[in-house]
């Protein structure tokens, strides 16, 4: 006796194979239930049990009010390593690209604090919004040390950072030291980004450091919670060292939890 998956787990695999093949492409609509339903004879509760199990595993995703999309490839930030933007969306199959929104010097003292308690001399403060393809999905706020990086301007920070500081200035970037936080996107950071206000985000602060120079800047960069995923493997404990999480005193006052 055959025994054959419910009808659903079948029609996910025939839609699933749609998306694969590209006949729908990432980003673009995608069928509705009901279309669904008629082209594959089925019930519109079957369609829509079908649609849902796409929509947790990632390959669509539902938007209110607007109907049911495909998906478009996450960008992956890889917490273990070091990799400039640039690479990262090349090797998601996008074309990147910068635009630079503010930028100039600023004296030592004139730097926000964080940025002057890791790096020492005067900064470059700049500003730069990040594509994939069309979509801005980063907007990067950027301390940066003149003396390590003497001569760069507006045009060269349109480029990746990371090629300029390792091909022109020949400097070692030893790591990073990252807190990543959930964040609502507000204000005219959501606007950059082209979504809407309060969409979820990933805040990311970092000073960066090179080998036997101190700190090469401090930032405080959003990434479009829709279009990152953020990736760790893990060992074991005897072989790693623990990354631990940090609980936010001060978000945690005055919440009543006894």
């Amino acid at each position: 006796m055959i025994i054959r998956d419910p009808i659903y787990l079948q029609l996910n695999d025939e839609l699933r194979e749609l998306i694969n093949r590209g006949d729908f492409e990432a980003g673009s609509k995608f069928m509705t239930e009901r279309e669904v339903a008629e082209q594959f004879k089925i019930s519109r509760t079957t369609a829509n049990k079908a649609l849902s199990a796409l929509v947790a595993e990632g390959l669509l995703e539902f938007r209110k009010g607007v109907g049911t999309f495909v998906r478009s490839t996450l960008m992956d930030y890889d917490l273990r390593s070091l990799v400039s933007f640039t690479e990262k969306a090349v090797s998601a199959g996008y074309t990147p690209s910068t635009k630079v929104l503010h930028f100039l010097t600023v004296e030592h003292n004139n730097a926000c604090k964080a940025a002057r308690e890791v790096i020492s001399g005067d900064m470059f403060e700049l500003s730069r919004l990040r594509f994939a393809g069309n979509t801005p999905v980063i907007l990067e706020k950027r301390w940066i040390s003149k003396e390590l990086s003497p001569d760069l301007t507006a045009i060269t920070a349109e480029n990746s950072l990371y090629a300029i500081w390792t091909d022109k200035y020949n400097l070692q970037i030893s790591g990073a030291d990252e807190v990543i936080r959930a964040v609502n996107i507000i204000g005219d950071d959501a606007w950059l980004l082209q979504i809407n206000e309060g969409t979820a985000g990933l805040l990311v602060t970092a000073t960066g450091h090179i080998t036997n120079g101190g700190a090469l800047w401090y930032e405080e960069t959003l990434y479009r919670g829709d279009t990152y995923q953020f990736r760790m493997t893990l060992g074991k404990t005897d072989n790693l060292t623990i990354s631990c999480g940090m609980l936010d005193s001060d978000a945690l006052k005055n919440k009543g939890d006894k």
